[in-house]
């Protein structure tokens, strides 16, 4: 496991109420929701510079994307052995 640094946190009182009520692990709750807020945005610079360096995506390569996220296309289901 990576270090950690402890630091202070302000939240509306409503939203510290819910995460109590979900979780008794406020700090790794938090981690893994900033976690998969950073993966998002860098996925999102990564698809944004891709189409300005090549391009839109395609209608294609848009339903690809989307078989391989969802594990269907046009409802079926096709997996690839990888």
């Amino acid at each position: 496991m990576s270090g950690t640094t402890r630091i202070t946190v302000t939240l509306p009182t409503e939203q510290v109420t819910e995460l109590r009520k979900l979780t008794d692990n406020v700090s790794g709750y938090v981690a893994e929701a900033v976690a998969r807020q950073i993966r998002h945005q860098l996925l999102g610079d990564d698809l944004r510079r891709h189409q300005e360096e090549q391009g839109a995506f395609s209608d294609e390569e848009l339903a690809e994307a989307r078989a391989r996220i969802f594990g269907t296309v046009d409802g079926a289901d096709h997996t690839d052995a990888a």
